[in-house]
């Protein structure tokens, strides 16, 4: 039995019309079926730049948006404001990583959520107020992350879990008591690991076990009674370990 040999699926485009056939080519910077510009393949065209990146600027206004998103890796930083409306995202999405930070305001309201996070990631610090508002979280998240502590205040509220989160494990001590009453335990763990010992006193009667758990590791001795009687062992326990000693060293 003949056995078929193996095809090469490698993606070859013609050289016949390419503008680089007479200089590139001859020089060895091009190699069909592996390092090309024309063909649709995005690792051959990212072996392209590599090793011409002095070829970059000028695919910018490409038909082919992985051929623009992959120069735009490799322009200069000056060429990079000419993509600013480019309709593709992954485009966009380079210049949200490679545009300088105070060049980033145009990309602020983008219509990829993708592109508004890497921006919220490196926008300035006094930029960073107008994407606290953004619709998507994770954008929200990535502001709650940086924002300045004087700010966090304003994103107490937010909708969304994960950014309450976010605000609570950054929020001022002083701030925390603000957030006690949140509607998830996950938020109020969070609150009650780092909340004033006096202010963690109100949180004793917490619904979740694991909040009253922490605030009877925390709390000062003389609030300690209450939790004697909790309906969670764990917490009734740690209670009277915390009394215990007390007496003892007392």
């Amino acid at each position: 039995m003949v056995e078929e040999e193996a095809r090469d699926n490698t993606p070859k485009a013609d050289c016949h019309d390419c503008p680089h056939r007479r200089d590139l080519l001859r020089a060895g910077r091009c190699v069909p079926g592996d390092i090309c510009v024309r063909t649709m393949s995005g690792r051959q065209i990212e072996r392209f730049f590599r090793t011409n990146p002095s070829m970059a600027d000028s695919y910018t206004g490409d038909s082919f948006w992985e051929r623009r998103a992959i120069a735009a890796r490799y322009i200069s930083q000056q060429r990079l404001k000419y993509l600013i409306n480019d309709p593709d995202e992954v485009v966009r999405r380079v210049l949200a990583y490679r545009l300088p930070q105070d060049t980033l305001e145009p990309l602020i309201t983008d219509s990829d959520r993708e592109v508004r996070v890497t921006v919220a990631d490196r926008l300035p610090l006094d930029k960073l107020q107008y994407l606290a508002k953004d619709p998507d979280y994770l954008v929200r998240k990535t502001v709650a992350k940086r924002l300045p502590v004087g700010r966090l205040f304003s994103m107490i509220g937010d909708v969304d879990r994960e950014v309450r989160k976010a605000v609570a494990e950054r929020l001022p001590q002083a701030s925390l008591a603000f957030m006690q009453h949140d509607t998830e335990a996950e938020i109020r763990i969070v609150v009650a690991e780092h909340i004033a010992e006096e202010q963690l006193v109100t949180m004793c009667d917490d619904a979740d076990w694991r909040v009253r758990l922490i605030a009877a590791q925390r709390v000062p001795v003389d609030a300690l009674s209450p939790l004697l009687d909790d309906e969670d062992e764990d917490v009734r326990e740690v209670a009277k370990e915390r009394l215990t000693a007390a007496d003892l060293d007392a």
